[in-house]
């Protein structure tokens, strides 16, 4: 089986650029840089992997973009740019010349739910399509009313969403993200990255049996053209090894078809992201 990971981070660890890391999440707090991910990649035999922002400026989108020219297993890059800017256009324009640079990423997480909906940054998700790139969509719960409404406007673009839209399983919640969802993957042109779910979950207890019913209802909703495989490294190591995480998503899919299990793991990811 073929497996690109459609979701994994670079960074060299400032404090103040990734303040959003926290004392527990302590074994985080380092460099991640592609030698440390080029030993998962052999490891776990990925044919590659999309790196995406967690800066949200353009120099990270470059640095992404000069890891990327360097190193074969980055196949993709979901970089960052200023949706709301009046040039957006223009670094539109200029981002097209980088074959690695497949769409963008504002983390809408750390925003209220109405900044997704605000004039100008409507008026750049206007323009991804034309240009051919993708949006990944990075929400929590409480702005899934708000995503539908944007992804509404734009049946053309391709999105994705990020880590399943992080639903509250540490807390077992499930019911409003569960509505959510169900309206979201109704648009044909919305995917899904099951991804990002064990932190989520309680870090030190977690177990497989806890996300089955998110996944569930993942699967259920975009059914399995529209789904794709992401680890979140390394982030995820707060709460699991890479190894411990892919087995799991493996584990879940065994039963499926080999078609199926490839669509999931990679041919899926390879159409969306055009690798």
């Amino acid at each position: 089986m073929t497996i690109i990971d459609t979701h994994q981070h670079f960074w060299k660890y400032d404090p103040v650029n990734y303040s959003w890391i926290t004392d527990e999440m302590q074994v985080i707090r380092k460099d991640f840089l592609p030698g440390d991910l080029a030993v998962v990649v052999n490891e776990e035999k990925l044919l590659g992997t999309v790196a995406v922002q967690a800066d949200q400026t353009e120099t990270e989108t470059d640095w992404l973009l000069q890891l990327a020219a360097k190193n074969d297993f980055i196949k993709g890059v979901v970089g960052w740019v200023e949706l709301r800017s009046s040039h957006i256009e223009e670094r539109l324009q200029y981002y097209q010349q980088f074959s690695k640079l497949k769409g963008f990423r504002h983390v809408l997480q750390g925003e209220e739910p109405s900044f997704m909906l605000q004039e100008s940054f409507l008026n750049g998700i206007s323009k991804l399509n034309e240009y051919g790139f993708a949006y990944d969509i990075l929400i929590f719960p409480q702005h899934l009313e708000a995503a539908l409404q944007l992804v509404k406007q734009f049946p053309q673009q391709r999105f994705v969403v990020d880590h399943v839209a992080k639903p509250y399983i540490k807390d077992g919640k499930i019911d409003e993200w569960k509505t959510g969802m169900q309206q979201l993957a109704k648009h044909n042109n919305v995917n899904c990255k099951i991804s990002g779910m064990v932190t989520e979950a309680d870090w030190k207890k977690w177990k497989a049996e806890q996300l089955k019913p998110y996944i569930d209802i993942v699967v259920e909703s975009f059914g399995i053209d529209r789904i794709m495989y992401g680890s979140d490294w390394p982030v995820c190591l707060v709460a699991s090894s890479y190894n411990k995480w892919i087995e799991t998503v493996k584990d879940y899919f065994s039963s499926y078809s080999a078609d199926e299990q490839e669509k999931i793991f990679s041919g899926n990811a390879i159409k969306f992201y055009q690798l």
